[in-house]
């Protein structure tokens, strides 16, 4: 790795590398709540909103008890449309409501309610494992991109995972944009917080000036 890239890599990682699930509080493990936690903040921040408002809605969720599939089945379309717009979800939160609790149904009946055995059935496939998430009501191929990304801290088979969002944020930031070698030039560093980061940098052009400067300074 060049300096100059690593020098980015670490300012990039020091300043922006905090995954979606533990601004939301989830403690990720590959146990089933916070899985199904995960899978519900993937859910929420694929609809078109600022994703400080899905983490909060995400935050919400939990703190009405809605944390695994059969308590947020069991808890009527109200309960859900009412926690979603504690957490500021409003203009999705009759939709979402119904997806959430047909999506909970769902994982119940296929899976026992545990994300682990979707995982088993992928059997090391990540397209396949990306295709069951999206029979899940209300993630598409996004809302599948970012679950991945993210779980890939505690399931090693998805990683390194660097979706097109991540590569776009490699891009401004003067990395390579293909998986490949942005996943050689990372070294040690864990991918998920780098694929965290990369997001950030995406969505605000700004992030990335300021990473760019950072590392200047300190190369």
């Amino acid at each position: 790795m060049g300096a100059r890239q690593q020098q980015v890599i670490e300012r990039l990682v020091a300043s922006c590398g905090r995954t979606y699930a533990e601004e939301a509080g989830i403690r990720l493990r590959n146990t089933p709540q916070p899985l199904y936690r995960l899978l519900v903040l993937a859910c929420l921040l694929s609809a078109r909103i600022r994703s400080s408002t899905a983490v909060a809605a995400a935050r919400a969720l939990s703190d009405a008890g809605l944390r695994d599939p059969r308590s947020m089945a069991a808890a009527t379309w109200q309960e859900r449309v009412d926690a979603l717009g504690r957490g500021g979800y409003r203009r999705y939160d009759e939709r979402t409501s119904t997806q959430l609790g047909d999506g909970a149904q769902l994982l119940t009946d296929h899976w026992g309610g545990d994300l682990r055995r979707m995982r088993d059935e992928a059997d090391g496939d990540v397209a396949r494992l990306s295709a069951l998430l999206q029979e899940v009501p209300g993630l598409g191929p996004a809302g599948a991109d970012i679950f991945l990304r993210e779980v890939q801290l505690v399931w090693p088979e998805v990683a390194p995972r660097f979706d097109a969002k991540t590569l776009e944020g490699a891009r401004r930031l003067g990395l390579p944009d293909s998986p490949g070698r942005l996943a050689r030039i990372t070294g040690a560093t864990e991918p998920a917080l780098v694929a965290a980061a990369l997001v950030r940098t995406a969505l605000d052009k700004n992030v990335a000036q300021e990473i760019l400067d950072d590392a200047s300074a300190h190369a």
